[in-house]
């Protein structure tokens, strides 16, 4: 009961957010102009900045939130991992190497008879699972903690190599519209480009919130989870395929957003005091979009003629949770397997 009362906070302060998102901006606009536009009554310049830039806006922060905050919470249950994240991992490196082959090499990504969005969504898909199978591997072969994030390190290092080996050789407008991607962003996404964010985002979230009960046997170790009659190669597989969907999808359109993916089941697991998947799911998920929303209002108060990168704020409000698990990891583990 407890923990069902932080999920409708989390989700109120998330519509909070949202609402704040869609009155304030670079032309503030009154909340019942607001309400009317999205009913399609404002028909003046306020209800079009409403209707085809903040709603977008808005929802690309709360579906980008959510799907990165699932993604880390499956990565750190299925390696027993409280460092496991998309960024820490290698699978935004291997999403952003992705789309630096499509955004880079244009002149030959432009000749595919595939629409740029569907191409980038791709391409950052299969770079993130690429890694992923990367990091199952080692993680059968060493299944030590610290060596998979030196792996997920290594591969980022690498994906690092030859993207800078693609910008050397790119066309300066080509090289410039990557960089801005890198800074990570959630104002990219019009309203043309929404329903290729949320399609997959959606899906990957749904998918993911079906395998809670499994996911709560595998915090028992993977023989008392197959006496309860979990399939744990299977549940792990669809949480790497759900987790690569999710990461890719996202990082193709809001560039390699970090910290989010990592923190958010941290700060929950900190409000709700449980390792519960079932509460601690939906949990992850409104506060993901939460604290996305309350990020992104910070980037827009922020700026002025210049924008602020996304990236730096979600740095600098992630990375003291992060060491700060480093700090209690012993605590962490006992939690969670409580």
């Amino acid at each position: 009961m407890r923990g069902a009362w932080w999920i409708l906070l989390f989700c109120a302060v998330a519509f909070a957010l949202a609402l704040i998102g869609l009155v304030v901006g670079s032309l503030s606009i009154p909340l019942d102009q607001v309400w009317q536009a999205m009913l399609g009554h404002e028909e003046s310049t306020s209800g079009t900045v409403v209707r085809e830039v903040r709603v977008p806006h808005v929802l690309t922060a709360a579906t980008a939130g959510a799907g990165l905050a699932l993604s880390g919470l499956l990565m750190q249950t299925i390696f027993r991992n409280p460092l496991a994240g998309p960024g820490v991992l290698g699978l935004s490196s291997g999403s952003s190497l992705g789309v630096a082959l499509v955004l880079l090499a244009a002149p030959i990504t432009s000749a595919l008879p595939i629409p740029k969005d569907l191409l980038m969504i791709l391409a950052s898909v299969i770079g993130a699972l690429s890694v992923l199978v990367m990091i199952v591997l080692a993680d059968r072969r060493v299944g030590h903690g610290v060596t998979l994030l030196i792996i997920g390190l290594m591969v980022g290092y690498i994906c690092s190599a030859v993207i800078s080996v693609l910008q050397s050789s790119s066309a300066a407008g080509a090289l410039k519209g990557y960089v801005l991607w890198g800074m990570g962003s959630f104002a990219a996404v019009d309203a043309s480009r929404i329903p290729w964010l949320l399609v997959p985002v959606i899906t990957g979230c749904a998918a993911g919130l079906t395998l809670v009960k499994s996911l709560n046997a595998l915090l028992l170790g993977d023989e008392q989870a197959r006496t309860l009659g979990v399939n744990v190669h299977r549940v792990r597989r669809q949480g790497l395929w759900i987790t690569g969907l999710l990461a890719g999808s996202i990082t193709a359109f809001c560039g390699p957003v970090g910290f989010i993916g990592l923190a958010t089941p941290h700060v929950a697991r900190a409000f709700i005091r449980t390792s519960d998947h079932r509460v601690l799911a939906p949990a992850c998920v409104a506060l993901g979009a939460a604290l996305a929303l309350g990020c992104d209002l910070i980037v827009r108060s922020l700026s002025t003629d210049i924008q602020l990168p996304l990236n730096s704020v979600t740095s600098l409000l992630g990375a003291p949770v992060v060491l700060w698990v480093i700090w209690s990891g012993r605590r962490w583990s006992q939690h969670t397997h409580n």
